[in-house]
């Protein structure tokens, strides 16, 4: 069975609520789609959690990159170096990352250098295959939009851009392939069923790609089952 779940954002409760729905079995693939970390105090618990998982497969969210960034080492002397690295822990902090480095203070040295070196291992995208059919699973924006953006000039590089970016009402489309993201609330989908994961259907214009949104106000998880699926996309969905 092949799980999808995203913007977990620390809430230990939910996560040990899902986990025990889901069950997951050694043959199993959970996808974890970034923003483990930040405003609920569990996330380097659970960042922990996941990164023991031989079966659990992460991307890079734009929680993640902020911590990265705020914990980048830097020289104190140099004026830019430490403006930016201010920048860096202000825009962290005033993201709800204040939590998440208060306990990533209490691990030892040993433990806070493998936290970082696996977030900086982590990529932006997967691509999988379940009963013929192709998922592209982002946690933002697939990077290679980025080059087609009307507003680049929001963004500092292309990274950048695939974990912050936030879709409107429009999402480019994605050849052969269904998109699975995070990030976006899905409020802006859908005014009737907060929290529920949104997924487009036929009536959208052919110009707009099948896509999933999977944050809710809480923790979101999708099953891929592991049956044959018409074009419509038809999954199973539990509340958490």
């Amino acid at each position: 069975m092949t799980y999808v779940m995203s913007d977990i954002h620390g809430n230990e409760r939910r996560f040990n609520s899902v986990m025990k729905q889901i069950k997951l079995q050694p043959e199993d693939t959970l996808y974890v789609l970034g923003d483990v970390v930040d405003r609920h105090p569990g996330g380097i618990r659970i960042l922990r959690r996941i990164m023991a998982m031989p079966n659990a497969k992460m991307l890079l969210g734009n929680h993640e990159y902020m911590m990265l960034n705020a914990l980048a080492p830097y020289d104190e002397k140099n004026g830019k170096e430490a403006y930016h690295h201010q920048e860096a822990v202000r825009l962290w902090y005033n993201n709800s990352g204040r939590i998440t480095h208060y306990y990533y203070k209490h691990n030892t040295k040993a433990a806070r250098a493998e936290i970082l070196n696996y977030l900086k291992s982590l990529p932006l995208t997967y691509e999988i295959e379940v009963n013929g059919i192709k998922y592209r699973l982002v946690h933002a924006a697939p990077i290679e939009f980025f080059e087609d953006y009307d507003y680049k000039r929001d963004y500092h590089n292309a990274v950048e851009f695939a974990v912050w970016n936030r879709w409107y009402g429009y999402i480019p489309s994605l050849p052969d392939h269904v998109l699975i993201l995070g990030h976006t609330p899905t409020i802006e989908y859908q005014t009737d069923k907060l929290m529920k994961i949104w997924k487009s259907h036929k009536k959208l214009p052919k110009k707009l790609t099948k896509f999933f949104l999977m944050k809710r106000c809480i923790i979101t998880f999708f099953k891929l089952i592991k049956q044959s699926f018409p074009s419509t996309m038809k999954g199973s969905l539990k509340k958490s």
